[in-house]
């Protein structure tokens, strides 16, 4: 059987014609993945192998920007260079998401933590350890990696963490970190550190404002459960 490629289809099933002639928003999640491996296999074209793969990850993107090159490279038609593509492409609209705006975001709620450390935290496999660094009007002036550890835990380097704040002449931090399980409750080690961060914060006068446990869809904050 002849190997199906976009140029076989009839024009309006041309994602990319239609991408032209309607835009962007008109196409679908498998229809931009089709644009993206361009050929499916000898069973399937593109769009119909596109299905597939977000069928088994339930048309969730999040789940699919979990999948490794390995995995992605199961599925008959997906080879190397189609799963670098995808998973590049789905790196580029991580980046995106988190990326520093010109202006200074303002913190005056936990909820407006997470659109800023959100995309970076929810969909990883490990653990790590970001810091917020805010201004005296409460503006997220930097965002730092701090650790990335195991599946279970990451070490913190307390020192790290305000060297940065003195640098910065930040006035307030907020600690940020995930929990790969899905599980928002803080673990002895959470609390024990908080504790220890808060207690160097207090005497290097710079305020701990929070420390958020991020999951996929949701977060704890600890000053939000009072327990800061």
């Amino acid at each position: 059987m002849k190997k199906l490629s976009i140029k076989s289809w009839a024009l309006d099933d041309r994602p990319r014609e239609k991408m032209l002639l309607k835009g962007k928003e008109s196409l679908s999640d498998a229809e931009l993945m089709a644009i993206l491996i361009g050929s499916g296999n000898r069973q399937e074209s593109a769009v119909d192998l596109s299905k597939r793969i977000l069928r088994y990850i339930n048309n969730n993107l999040n789940k699919l920007s979990k999948l490794s090159i390995e995995e992605l490279m199961q599925f008959k038609g997906i080879g190397e260079a189609k799963a670098i593509t995808i998973v590049t492409a789905l790196e580029f609209g991580k980046r995106r998401q988190f990326e520093d705006k010109a202006f200074l975001p303002k913190i005056t709620s936990s909820s407006e933590v997470m659109p800023i450390i959100g995309p970076v935290l929810y969909d990883l496999d490990h653990e790590e350890f970001w810091v917020l660094y805010l201004n005296n009007a409460n503006k997220v002036i930097s965002k730092q990696q701090i650790s990335k550890g195991g599946l279970t835990a990451t070490l913190v380097d307390v020192r790290i963490i305000f060297k940065k704040a003195m640098e910065l002449n930040s006035v307030g931090i907020i600690l940020c970190h995930n929990h790969p399980s899905g599980k928002l409750s803080p673990s002895k080690a959470d609390i024990e550190l908080t504790n220890k961060i808060k207690v160097a914060s207090s005497t290097l006068d710079i305020k701990l404002l929070d420390h958020l446990i991020i999951s996929e869809k949701t977060y704890f904050s600890f000053a939000d459960e009072g327990i800061l």
